[in-house]
């Protein structure tokens, strides 16, 4: 076996030690992962927000035994073969040993891509795809073989299936082929046969959509009202910069290549998608994170080039400095980047004290209090005795997925008006005399004057008291003998949400 190939397999070995040892046993799963997971338990063409790929993957997790490291193994590998697929491209570009490693470093270490692959998240994938499709463009730039177009068009209908995303690579890469000279593609006939073959892979989620009035639309609203509206385009920029910050060493050298090194320039194109796409999210407003696809067949250039660039002379002296860089300020970040080290930690260490304000960075705050949450519901279950008829109703998706992921209790899931956990109320499937409730820290009715009524007892189970938990001060209540049917009352509410939506 090539020494390369063992390097490549070593880096492979380090990308999984990585993803399995950056979170402390302190923390739980985010929210977000442990809602992709029950997806896995309610299978379907699409979701309010997200499209099917992800409950498949959730579906495979969940009958290998859904444990922590199955939930982590799925992002780490699309880490490891993003890596893979920018190690490749290298190899095409005639990089050697050095610029193998570069690109290497720069993807294993760059903070982003790290944490992009530290959850169960479809971004995690959407990165690889992004990846994916952009190698096929660069092999059939290379062979004009057919072959890759048709590659291409599986990877962005894998892509639309896993994350609407990708779809604005494409728009971003459609003026980027009209400004090159490979705009003759449009006079291919594979060109327009891939599309439709795409086409027809995604038309099952599309008629989903339909004949569920087009949630992710509705989705996509509720997301530009409630998130996007409070973003804007100076911070999306230097978001960009921040994100690469790492792989500094090796993005602006490969802007630079395209316009220089003369067997780069054929590649122009990739230039022009990233200006394209950039812009696209710009004028939308977008979340800084949704081009990150964008910068790992950049990191194959810029690595190959800087290979060129340090070949001779005094330069050569800078090389291992260039490879030390992203490992440098990896160990220097990691304790506000991952969650890694325990809270009291970060909470008294001065250099991060400095950085952060004394605050725990916010996405460290969502995978805390989770397993508590759980714990509290399961010791109000163990109260009653008639627990077939008890439902778990939450506030929101988040405390119902966390308890569904870590409570030991086995008669039913966790249910809440809110995302498609609206449509998993089993209220077909059992008569609900008792209700553990579950409600947010910013609750005002303490007493439960709106569900006495309702019941014979009210009682207070507990509540999270991890102070740097998100969900801190989130409190649950028994509510025991139902005096009218909780059925119907919860079927009318159900239908007016979906009604108002």
């Amino acid at each position: 076996m090539a020494k390369k190939t063992y390097i490549l397999y070593g880096f492979i070995l380090l990308k999984f030690v990585i993803h399995y040892f950056a979170i402390g046993p302190e923390y739980d799963l985010d929210h977000d992962e442990m809602f992709h997971l029950d997806l896995g338990k309610h299978l379907a063409w699409g979701y309010t927000s997200v499209p099917p790929v992800t409950s498949w993957i959730s579906y495979i997790i969940i009958h290998l035994g859904n444990s922590v490291f199955w939930v982590k193994f799925f992002p780490a590998l699309f880490g490891a073969l993003t890596m893979v697929v920018v190690w490749k491209t290298i190899e095409e570009l005639k990089g050697n040993l050095y610029a193998l490693i570069l690109g290497s470093v720069c993807i294993t270490f760059s903070l982003i891509f790290v944490s992009t692959n530290l959850a169960f998240h479809p971004s995690s994938l959407d990165f690889l795809l992004w990846t994916v499709m952009l190698f096929t463009i660069f092999k059939f730039i290379n062979s004009e073989n057919n072959i890759w177009l048709w590659m291409a068009s599986l990877t962005f209908a894998i892509g639309f299936l896993n994350k609407y995303n990708i779809g604005f690579l494409v728009l971003g890469l459609l003026p980027a082929v009209l400004m090159t000279k490979h705009r003759k593609i449009f006079r291919n006939k594979h060109f327009y046969l891939s599309i439709l073959a795409a086409f027809i892979i995604v038309s099952p989620n599309l008629i989903w959509q339909y004949q569920n009035d087009f949630l992710g639309i509705h989705h996509l609203n509720e997301l530009v009202n409630t998130q996007l509206v409070y973003l804007n385009r100076y911070d999306f920029l230097l978001e960009q910069f921040n994100y690469v910050a790492i792989s500094f060493i090796v993005i602006p050298p490969a802007f630079i290549s395209f316009f220089r090194y003369a067997p780069f320039k054929k590649y122009i194109i990739f230039f022009w998608t990233y200006i394209f796409t950039i812009s696209i999210y710009l004028y939308l407003n977008a979340k800084p994170h949704y081009p990150l696809g964008l910068y790992p067949i950049l990191i194959a250039f810029g690595a190959v080039y800087m290979e060129k660039l340090l070949k001779n002379g005094w330069l050569r002296n800078i090389r291992p400095a260039a490879v030390l860089w992203p490992v440098s300020a990896f160990l220097l970040l990691l304790p506000i980047t991952l969650p890694v080290y325990p809270t009291g930690w970060i909470k008294q260490n001065v250099w991060v004290k400095t950085i952060t304000g004394g605050e725990l960075p916010p996405y460290f705050t969502t995978k805390l209090g989770w397993s508590e949450l759980a714990n509290i519901v399961d010791d109000a279950f163990d109260s009653i005795s008639d627990k077939e008829n008890t439902l778990i109703q939450c506030d929101w998706y988040g405390q119902a997925a966390a308890i569904n992921y870590y409570s030991k209790q086995n008669y039913t899931e966790a249910v809440a008006m809110h995302a498609d956990y609206i449509n998993w109320f089993p209220l077909d499937e059992m008569e609900i005399k008792n209700i553990i409730l579950v409600k947010n820290r910013g609750d005002t009715d303490k007493s439960r004057e709106k569900e006495k009524p309702l019941f014979e007892t009210i009682s207070y189970v507990g509540e999270i008291k991890n102070v740097y938990s998100q969900e801190y001060g989130a409190k649950v209540y028994l509510l025991k003998g139902a005096k009218q049917s909780i059925n119907e009352i919860l079927r009318k509410e159900i239908q007016e949400r979906n009604n108002n939506r």
